[in-house]
């Protein structure tokens, strides 16, 4: 089974600039980040044609003049014009990948249209491999969920970590009695049966767990508005607490309250607040998990980039085994605009 792929390279909302230039356009090997992420999904089997939301004229231009990539595509690849924020990007490029849709795009008007999955892929990810791409969205369809979540486990973390002489970057955890796992950026979803979307974009922009005000307010709706439960509210709670211990330091203290916290229960909880059946999907590659935030993350991937991308290829490999190929249609796959889009 293949599925669609959209990259996520808007710069409203939630996004973050990175000296002052959008991360989309950021170069850490030797083309831009989005043109990157639209490489590497041109070598997954699963993924069946690309769209990229974000600034449609930057995008076509950026896209259409990488000649490296026009090499290698052999997906139908789409621009579309973004929306206000993630939540609109995401929803609004599903209605354009529907089949029948159009430029402009339509609603779900069937069981079918409603079981359509999207791979949604950040557009910062320097270290993504197809291998893991693949593997993924294989765990995700064999799931059966609505909504996978990728993690990837502690350890498949520490070849990106300072060496002595080296410098590394320090990740950021969810912390769980099955260990200390990071978010991949990956995210397998059949938006129409997201009952709650509208927390997509409030869960974006609290990802960082560092603000205190927007947790608790968040806490305190599924406590009350989506009757999550006390038991739900102590768990978001001691889950943000350990990360926080985490990251002052405090790994012991970290380490017995992450003992209470189950992934499993964890992902139904998460199920609860969206309204969906969701999991999390665990990989254990690791690059899909290192995206670009700071100016000190981006100048360290770029001093490790040769290094850390030949060992995360031979990783992903050594894990999944080597992916083959797609064949390449006999006429050039051509750049498409959709229409649409906030001015």
């Amino acid at each position: 089974m293949q599925v669609p792929a959209v990259v996520a390279a808007g710069d409203r909302g939630a996004a973050r600039a990175i000296l002052g230039e959008s991360k989309a356009y950021l170069a850490v090997g030797e083309r831009t980040l989005v043109a990157d992420a639209v490489a590497v999904l041109q070598r997954v089997p699963e993924v069946s044609e690309v769209f990229v939301v974000g600034d449609a004229p930057r995008l076509t231009k950026v896209l259409g003049d990488d000649e490296s990539l026009r090499r290698e595509l052999r997906k139908p690849l789409t621009v579309v014009p973004q929306f206000r924020n993630l939540y609109e990007n995401a929803w609004e490029t599903y209605r354009r990948v529907l089949p029948g849709a159009g430029p402009a795009g339509r609603d779900p008007a069937s069981p079918a249209d409603e079981d359509q999955a999207v791979l949604y892929v950040s557009a910062d990810l320097p270290f993504a491999t197809a291998e893991e791409i693949s593997a993924f969205v294989r765990q995700s369809l064999a799931a059966g969920v609505d909504y996978g979540l990728g993690l990837v486990p502690e350890e498949a973390m520490q070849g990106f970590y300072p060496e002595e002489g080296k410098p590394g970057i320090q990740m950021a955890y969810f912390n769980l009695r099955q260990g200390r796992l990071r978010q991949s950026n990956l995210h397998l979803v059949k938006p129409a049966k997201l009952g709650n979307r509208h927390y997509v974009e409030e869960m974006y922009e609290n990802r960082y767990q560092r603000q205190l005000g927007p947790i608790v307010r968040m806490a305190w709706r599924i406590l009350f508005r989506e009757g999550g439960g006390f038991a739900v509210l102590v768990s978001f709670a001691l889950m943000h607490l350990a990360g926080l211990l985490d990251r002052r330091g405090w790994r012991r203290l970290a380490d017995r309250l992450r003992g209470y916290l189950d992934l499993e229960r964890v992902a139904v909880y998460c199920g609860r607040l969206l309204d969906t059946n969701f999991r999390f999907i665990v990989t254990q590659a690791g690059g899909c998990a290192v995206d670009i935030d700071n100016e000190e993350d981006l100048e360290i991937a770029r001093q490790r980039y040769r290094e850390w991308r030949a060992a995360q290829e031979e990783r992903a490999r050594q894990l999944y085994g080597t992916l083959a190929l797609p064949e390449r249609a006999g006429e050039p796959v051509e750049l498409r605009l959709a229409a649409g889009g906030a001015s």
